[in-house]
C-alpha cells in the first residue's frame, strides 16, 4: 500500500501539510509536505548512524545494496503501475528503467566487493633512510558522511529514490535521505519501503536511509543546509541546481555539489558521412530526439549539418519520420508548460525557421523543430538554451571553419556527438581535439539517448552539465564522489578500518 508520509530512520511520519499527486486516471492521492524538524530528526539519525555503517565491509554493504534490488523486483508490479499512472511513461520503458535501477545497484555491490574503489596504497617506512627517516603510510578512501539526493522528474527509478546517486552513496558506506520529486511522490513511496525492507533483513541501522517528500523548496533549502549533511547528488534543472549550489558553497562548511544539470548534446554531421548516410542519420536523429517524448537529459537537441543538397535531403528525410510521431504525454502538466514556453520563445526569435510546430495539447507534446545558420546561432545566446521535451535545432554550416566555431562556443555538455565515415578523420580529429573539454561522453556515429551502466561510462561533463566536471553520477566511479583520502602513518593494522 502507498503510505503517503516521510520515511525517517525506520517511522513513517506526517507533516504539516499536504499535497495532492494527480494519476492519469483523474484519482488523487495525498502525501505529507516536509519540514525544518523532519530534515533535523533525518539528519540526527544520518549522523548518528554514519559511524557504525562507515565501518562495515564491503561484504555486508554488497549484501546490503543487492537485498535493495530484491525488495525493488519483488514489488516490480506495483512499482511499474503506479509509476506509470504517477507519469505517464509507458510500461514497456518502466519495465526496463527498473531492471537498469537493480542493475546498476547490484554493478555497485559488484564493484565494492573487488576492493579496487579503496586505491589502497603503501609506503613502507625506511627508518635508514638518510637524511631523515620515512614513517610507515597507507592511504584508504574513506567516506564522507551523511548524503542528500534529490531524486529526478524524467527518470523516477533510475535516477530517483534508489538512483544511481543513493546507491553509490550507500555502497561508499554514507547515509542517505532523499527529498523525493513531487512528480511522482507514490513511486518514490513504494520504492522507499523496499529500501526499508532491505534495512530491516540486513539489519542496518534505520538511519542510513531516509525519504522527505516535499512538494515545495524550503526543505531543500534546509537540507543541502544542514550542517551534518557532507555531499548533494542532484538532477534537475540549472536554474533549481545553481540555488542549491550556492547555497552548498556559501555554508559556513562549504561542501560538495554533485549537480547534473543542462545539455543540448550536440550531434556534428561530417561531409563524407552525410553523402553516405543520409537516412540512417535523420531516422536516427529523428528517433533519439523523440525518445521518452525528448525527456532525456542526453536528448541530442542541437544537429549540425552542412549546407548543401545531402543536408537539405537529410532535414526532408527527418522531418517526414517526426510527422509521424503521435503526441505523447510528458511527466507532468508544468513540464509541458515548460516545453511549450522554450518552443514559443525559440519561435518568437527573428532568426529561426519554423520547420515543424505542431498545436499545444496541454499535458502532450509533439515534436518541434527550427532551423537557423550557424552566423545567426553564434550570435544569439537564447538559441544555446535546453528545452527539455521533443524540440531541436537544425544548425546549417557553409564550412567547417563555422563547425569549430560552433564546438568551440558550446558551454560544457553531457555528449557530443560524431557521425562520420573514414574520409573524415582528418576533420574529426580537430573537432575531438575541442569536444573532449566540452562533453563528458564523445559518440561516434550513434545517438546519445541510452547511458550504458558500466565502469567506463561517464555521465558528467563541464558546467551547465555537472557542477563538478571530473565526476559522474553512473559507472562505478560515480562511488568516488562520495570518498576521501585518508593517510595512515605508523597505523597497526588492527587499528586500521574496517573494508
Amino acid at each position: 500500500m502507498i503510505i503517503g508520509k516521510h520515511l525517517i530512520a525506520g517511522k513513517w511520519l506526517t507533516g504539516p501539510t499536504q499535497f495532492t499527486s494527480k494519476l492519469l486516471s483523474g484519482d488523487t492521492l495525498e502525501f505529507f509536505n516536509g519540514s525544518d524538524e523532519l530534515v533535523n530528526q533525518a539528519a540526527q539519525a544520518a549522523e548518528n548512524a554514519f559511524i557504525a555503517y562507515s565501518q562495515t565491509s564491503s561484504k555486508q554493504r554488497a549484501d546490503f545494496l543487492r537485498t535493495i534490488a530484491a525488495k525493488l523486483q519483488e514489488s516490480s508490479e506495483q512499482i511499474i503501475a503506479t509509476c506509470t499512472q504517477e507519469t505517464g511513461l509507458p510500461e514497456a520503458r518502466l519495465i526496463g528503467e527498473l531492471g537498469r535501477t537493480t542493475g546498476q545497484i547490484e554493478m555497485f555491490a559488484d564493484h565494492i566487493e573487488k576492493g579496487d574503489y579503496l586505491d589502497y596504497c603503501h609506503d613502507q617506512a625506511l627508518p635508514e633512510r638518510e637524511p631523515l627517516p620515512r614513517p610507515d603510510l597507507k592511504r584508504i578512501m574513506r567516506p564522507f558522511g551523511p548524503v542528500a539526493v534529490f531524486g529526478a522528474s524524467n527518470f523516477p527509478l533510475a535516477f530517483s529514490t534508489a538512483g544511481g546517486d543513493t546507491a553509490s552513496a550507500l555502497a561508499a558506506a554514507c547515509p542517505v535521505i532523499v527529498k523525493s520529486h513531487p512528480a511522482h511522490p507514490a513511486t518514490s513511496d513504494l520504492v522507499a519501503q523496499a529500501i526499508q525492507a532491505a534495512i530491516e533483513k540486513c539489519q542496518m541501522d534505520p538511519g542510513v536511509f531516509s525519504m522527505i517528500q516535499d512538494s515545495g523548496y524550503q526543505v531543500a533549502q534546509k537540507l543541502v543546509s544542514h550542517p551534518t549533511i557532507t555531499a548533494v547528488g542532484f538532477t534537475g534543472s540549472i536554474k533549481g541546481g545553481r540555488v542549491l549550489f550556492d547555497l552548498c558553497v556559501q555554508r559556513p562548511n562549504p561542501i560538495p555539489f554533485y549537480g547534473e544539470m543542462g545539455s543540448i548534446n550536440p550531434v556534428f554531421v561530417l561531409s563524407h558521412a552525410l553523402a553516405q548516410s543520409v537516412q540512417s542519420i535523420a531516422s536516427g536523429w529523428a528517433a533519439s530526439l523523440t525518445l521518452g517524448v525528448g525527456q532525456f537529459c542526453t536528448k541530442p537537441g542541437l544537429l549540425i549539418v552542412p549546407t548543401g543538397k545531402d543536408g537539405d535531403r537529410l532535414i526532408e528525410l527527418a522531418l517526414k519520420e517526426l510527422k509521424q510521431t503521435s503526441p505523447a504525454v510528458m511527466i507532468t502538466e508544468s513540464i509541458a508548460e515548460a516545453f511549450y514556453h522554450g518552443a514559443e520563445k525559440i519561435k518568437s526569435e527573428q532568426d529561426t525557421e519554423n520547420l515543424l510546430t505542431p498545436d499545444a495539447c496541454e499535458r502532450q507534446a509533439s515534436p518541434q523543430i527550427f532551423a537557423t545558420t550557424a552566423e545567426q546561432w553564434l550570435q544569439n545566446q537564447a538559441l544555446h538554451e535546453e528545452v527539455f521535451g521533443p524540440l531541436g535545432i537544425i544548425v546549417r554550416n557553409q564550412n567547417f571553419s563555422e563547425t569549430l566555431a560552433i564546438a568551440k562556443s558550446l558551454e560544457g555538455q553531457l555528449t557530443a556527438t560524431l557521425q562520420l565515415a573514414k574520409d573524415d578523420y582528418a576533420q574529426a580529429k580537430e573537432l575531438i581535439q575541442i569536444l573532449e573539454h566540452k562533453a563528458g561522453r564523445i559518440l561516434v556515429n550513434g545517438f546519445p539517448t541510452g547511458v550504458e551502466v558500466a565502469d567506463s561510462m561517464v555521465h558528467g561533463g563541464p558546467y551547465p552539465a555537472s557542477t563538478f566536471k571530473a565526476t559522474t553520477s553512473v559507472g562505478s566511479l560515480a562511488i568516488q564522489r562520495f570518498l576521501r583520502p585518508v593517510c595512515y602513518q605508523n597505523m597497526p593494522d588492527e587499528l586500521l578500518p574496517t573494508v
